[in-house]
């Protein structure tokens, strides 16, 4: 492993996001030889996530290097985020030169709004498809989707798979492998509810619901 490539991995970070969207794939990618992680906000002051949770960045926008891979997740407050254009510049700059433009969850709406996502199939949370597909994006039911330099993740938890299909795409199966097993990653879920498709309808409206009255909004 000491003659592998070095790659240097962006993970923006914003107020109200969700912090299993970039936790997830920061605890593969910390596994990985030869990283150099960056933190990125456009201040070093502490986050605060939707869940609560504090996150302190490590580098700022403007003292980002170039980066090997750019990733943004989602959260349930991006809205007030993902129009702001320092933000989108920012991803866009990036992502203009990164091997990899990467989202997890409903970060796929920030790399659509840069103009990243344009002739690509992305994936994003399954509430979010819709909005993502009125973008112009086309939308992918898979939990991780690839698209030549384009992976992008479903919601929330799909960040560790998406982690490691990205860990498979910079340093091969085997380290992949490797590093799914040192994190003992053998998920068995005590309900097979986890995708719109498998929950269906009835419970697809009583979640619905249940994320808009958390959110605050009215349910039509």
């Amino acid at each position: 492993m000491s003659n592998l490539q070095k790659h240097i991995i962006g993970l923006v970070m914003y107020p109200g996001m969700t912090a299993l969207d970039i936790v997830g794939p920061q605890q593969v990618f910390s596994g990985l030889p030869h990283v150099q992680i960056h933190r990125i906000w456009k201040t070093l002051d502490p986050i605060q996530t939707d869940d609560g949770m504090t996150i302190v960045p490590d580098t700022t926008f403007a003292d980002c290097p170039l980066l090997d891979v750019i990733c943004i997740g989602g959260g349930m407050g991006q809205q007030a985020v993902v129009d702001d254009l320092q933000v989108l510049d920012f991803l866009r700059q990036q992502g203009s030169s990164a091997k990899f433009v990467t989202s997890v969850c409903g970060g796929s709406e920030f790399l659509a709004k840069a103009g990243l996502l344009y002739g690509y199939r992305a994936a994003t949370h399954w509430m979010a498809r819709q909005q993502l597909a009125l973008l112009g994006v086309e939308v992918g039911t898979e939990r991780v989707v690839i698209d030549r330099n384009r992976i992008t993740g479903g919601g929330v938890t799909a960040g560790i798979d998406f982690g490691l299909v990205l860990a498979k795409a910079l340093y091969g199966e085997e380290t992949a492998k490797i590093t799914q097993l040192l994190m003992e990653y053998d998920p068995a879920p005590p309900f097979d509810v986890g995708s719109p498709e498998k929950a269906g309808s009835e419970l697809v409206n009583q979640a619905i619901a249940y994320a808009m009255g958390t959110m605050g909004l009215k349910v039509k």
